[in-house]
């Protein structure tokens, strides 16, 4: 079927690209792109990521109590080296 579509310039651009990247047509690839939006169970062929826990928390050493601390610390070194910047 031959038809005539409006595509916005970000969408062109991207499947130019694709196109390119892909060594195919650009009417290749704009069949791929929506057969792929069409058929949800064919949208990837990666393994689903999957995060893994682990405990958190402190280093051992590590004084939970003065962590506003180095907070203010670091706050206050960095406003000296902005007002330093400035002059």
């Amino acid at each position: 079927m031959r038809t005539t579509l409006t595509l916005d310039p970000d969408v062109a651009a991207f499947l130019r690209e694709k196109s390119k990247a892909e060594d195919k047509s650009f009417k290749e690839t704009v069949n791929a792109v929506l057969r792929a939006g069409i058929s949800p169970g064919q949208r990837s062929t990666q393994s689903k990521f999957k995060v893994t826990p682990h405990r958190g928390g402190f280093m051992p050493g590590v004084d939970q109590m003065k962590l506003n601390q180095l907070y203010d610390a670091l706050e206050t070194e960095a406003f000296i080296e902005n007002e330093r910047s400035k002059s």
